[in-house]
């Protein structure tokens, strides 16, 4: 538990964990989806940009050459600590599982490389893929799913292309190989509430989880949400709502789950909305501060 913070930080865990903090390597592995090539749907979900989450990584670079330039920003800066590599763009286990390990282990050019985290969809998690995540060389590895919402009808308005139930299929095969999952969900989705939101914390207190990100949705540049925003067909959710959302969130989440993140990020260049004028650091001591009202 995080004193400062009063909830269960990814920095606090990492400490439990590893006995020192741990940095993120954000890697772009040169992936593409089920939801944009066809196989599910094209496009992807509505709210996702061209080159997924990860603008600052430069994909024209290998995976080695990515991961070396951010250890040396961190070298020169005289970081402690050590390092996950986190495969964040598009499905990161969307190949074969030769290519996978490939992948995977290109990324480990340091022994302060001590942990991996993989970002992809449940509908691409199956038990050949999890042997190769189970063999990676670092001492703990963890699997983000995209979940967003536990809505179906929601998921279907932004182009989710799976059902929560393929979501509960994936959690328990990872949590059977003892892998731990980490969900990532978003505030403010089209046509949903702020129920709808309370009712996928809800829904994932009974999942055997063990982390949890939560992201305002943004409006990006070139991705079908601009249309609807541009439109008139879809607003954000307001700041005010939004810390509401985040407090409900920490204080009805089981206490072991670990709480990775309560912002998202966007390029600025890529940001059509919302615009909120805050900072991050802003953003988290304003929902600390709500927190002691609740």
């Amino acid at each position: 538990m995080d004193q400062n913070r009063k909830y269960r930080t990814f920095a606090s865990w990492c400490i439990e964990e590893f006995g020192h903090p741990i940095h993120k390597i954000c890697l772009d592995g040169g992936f593409t989806c089920p939801n944009r090539d066809g196989t599910k749907g094209v496009g992807g979900c509505i709210f996702c940009g061209e080159r997924g989450a990860g603008e600052h990584v430069n994909p024209e670079q290998s995976i080695a050459e990515q991961t070396k330039a951010q250890l040396d920003h961190y070298i020169r800066r005289k970081e402690k600590g050590g390092f996950v590599a986190y495969f964040q763009n598009f499905t990161n286990t969307y190949a074969s599982p030769e290519t996978l390990k490939k992948i995977y282990n290109s990324a480990l050019i340091s022994d302060r490389i001590e942990a991996m985290a993989i970002a992809t969809r449940p509908d691409c998690i199956d038990q050949e893929i999890i042997d190769v995540i189970k063999e990676i060389p670092v001492k703990k590895v963890w699997v983000e799913l995209g979940l967003q919402t536990s809505n179906d009808a929601t998921a279907e308005r932004i182009n989710r292309c799976y059902k929560t139930e393929e979501f509960e299929r994936a959690v328990r095969l990872l949590n059977n190989n003892k892998i731990d999952v980490v969900v990532h969900v978003i505030v403010g989705l089209p046509g949903e509430t702020e129920q709808d939101f309370y009712n996928t914390i809800e829904y994932l207190n009974k999942m055997p989880i063990q982390g949890i990100k939560i992201h305002s949705l943004f409006v990006m540049k070139n991705t079908q949400l601009e249309v609807y925003y541009n439109n008139n067909e879809y607003k954000t959710i307001d700041f005010a709502k939004y810390i509401d959302c985040v407090c409900y969130a920490i204080k009805h989440l089981r206490s072991d789950i670990v709480i990775h993140r309560l912002i998202g990020e966007c390029a600025p260049n890529l940001l059509i909305a919302p615009h909120w004028d805050k900072d991050k650091n802003e953003i988290l001591d304003l929902i600390n501060e709500s927190l002691k009202n609740l």
